[in-house]
């Protein structure tokens, strides 16, 4: 059995990157006047448990226009 050592350093940056993205959609959330279809608090958690689905779904069927 052969073992790949994960490339830590390389996976990195896409960490930092989805990082972001949930910040901003937290961000938004949290200064948003309202939601769309769910609380703020629920957007919240979807956003952290679902990344980056729940994010993208957030910004296309959740913020507010």
């Amino acid at each position: 059995m052969s073992h790949t050592a994960i490339p830590w350093n390389a996976l990195l940056p896409l960490f930092f990157v989805l990082l972001a993205f949930v910040g901003y959609c937290w961000f938004d959330i949290l200064h948003s006047n309202n939601t769309r279809y769910l609380p703020k608090w629920l957007w919240m958690i979807i956003c952290i448990l679902s990344v980056p689905l729940g994010g993208i779904i957030y910004l296309l069927i959740g913020k507010s226009r």
